[in-house]
């Protein structure tokens, strides 16, 4: 009986919590992203959006051009 109890307990300290309750951005986001301003998508949401990509871009060429070393210097016999 005490077990219940204490579940009891338990469950309404966890249900009455109150909830935080954030702002609805989401118009704010649809206007930003549907505006006619010869972006891509994948650079309309600003200056992180620019860093990130061209942080993207940046090890992508990197690691493309990592491989192809590694292909070439595969490629060659090696001295024992």
């Amino acid at each position: 009986m005490r077990a219940l109890r204490v579940s009891q307990a338990l469950i309404r300290s966890f249900s009455s919590t109150t909830r935080h309750h954030f702002q609805n951005r989401v118009p704010e986001k649809q206007k930003l992203f549907q505006e006619d301003n010869d972006l891509p998508v994948h650079l309309k949401g600003g200056g992180t959006d620019n860093i990130l990509y061209r942080l993207t871009m940046t090890l992508t060429l990197g690691g493309s051009v990592y491989s192809l070393y590694c292909l070439g210097w595969a490629s060659f016999p090696h001295k024992k």
